[in-house]
């Protein structure tokens, strides 16, 4: 039997053809302006392949540069983030068996400036400990042996046992001390001094001493100071004396009248240091031959007078005391 596939006959095509354009000339012909909308409304049902592949390849390629431009941005972002934290980021590096071994052997650089090192064990260093930059100590610090600084600024509170300090301290602000304080050498303080309690000291030496409250002397008062001058008066007599003895604030007179006495003042007394104001001036008869005197003084800024209304005997010795306060 013969298998080839029939051929297809032309002249049927042409009635084919032929009878697809008389039903299209007969649908035409019905009513034209209804037929020709309906061809203008009516979209194309057949597309060839060839516009739809190039359809899809617009799409395609808009969205594989949508890909390929936001690719890009995150790249970007990636690498500046990256470079940003290897200058702001300080790594941290563990102190190994190898490089412990290391700095026992000689002297070894570890790390870097940008690295930390952390040691999370206990450190003992038995020999010096140079560090070149800032020490920053976050805990305590106990200095079991002399600790010695060329500068010290302490911000906050210091509690300290013990200090010795062999040159100047200078403190800009107030101090207080709660416990005992000793001074080997001498204390110059330029400003005033508040102390809450007493005051214990050998020896206190002070230009101007004032008290607001009573003054209490468990002692004697000795009156210091330089000895002031005299000049002799009439009524020492002919070949009379005088000495004195003491300061500007006390001492004592003697006197040994000559021939020839008489009413008057026996001495005056210069003070070696004026007074800013006229002082008060006390004083006292010593011996028998002074008692009966009409003794008195007189007083200014710069002296006192030793004076008598009545004549004293010719060669008496006696003496008077005197105290002097402003």
């Amino acid at each position: 039997m013969d298998q080839r596939k029939p051929t297809e006959d032309p002249a049927l095509n042409d009635g084919e053809d032929a009878l697809e354009t008389q039903e299209s000339g007969s649908l035409i012909s019905g009513d034209q302006n209804q037929n020709q909308s309906a061809i203008n409304i009516l979209p194309s049902k057949k597309q060839s392949l060839k516009d739809k592949i190039k359809s899809g390849n617009l799409y395609l390629l808009i969205f594989g540069l949508i890909l390929v431009i936001a690719g890009a941005v995150i790249s970007i972002g990636y690498f500046q983030g990256q470079k940003q934290d290897k200058t702001t980021t300080v790594v941290s590096q563990t102190l190994n068996q190898k490089a412990l071994d290391q700095l026992a052997s000689a002297s070894t650089v570890v790390g870097d400036p940008k690295q930390v090192l952390a040691v999370q064990s206990n450190a003992v260093f038995n020999g010096k400990v140079l560090v070149r930059g800032s020490l920053e100590v976050a805990g305590g610090l106990q200095v079991g042996g002399t600790l010695s600084l060329q500068d010290v600024t302490i911000s906050g509170t210091a509690i300290i046992d013990t200090v010795q300090i062999n040159k100047n301290i200078s403190i800009g602000g107030d101090s207080a001390v709660s416990g005992t304080s000793s001074v080997q050498r001498s204390l110059q303080v330029n400003g005033g001094g508040t102390f809450g309690g007493p005051v214990s000291a050998p020896q206190l030496t002070t230009s101007v001493l004032q008290l607001n409250g009573e003054l209490t002397l468990t002692k004697h008062i000795t009156a210091g100071g330089a000895s002031p001058s005299r000049t002799n008066g009439p009524a020492l007599g002919s070949g009379g004396t005088s000495s004195v003895g003491g300061s500007d604030t006390a001492g004592s007179i003697s006197i040994n009248t000559g021939g020839g006495t008489s009413a008057g003042c026996y001495l005056s007394i210069i003070f070696a240091q004026k007074y800013n104001s006229t002082p008060r001036v006390i004083i006292s008869p010593v011996g028998a031959d002074a008692s009966g005197l009409g003794y008195y003084v007189t007083r200014t800024t710069t002296g006192f007078s030793v004076c008598t209304t009545t004549a004293a005997n010719a060669g008496a010795t006696f003496a008077f005391d005197y105290f002097v306060v402003s």
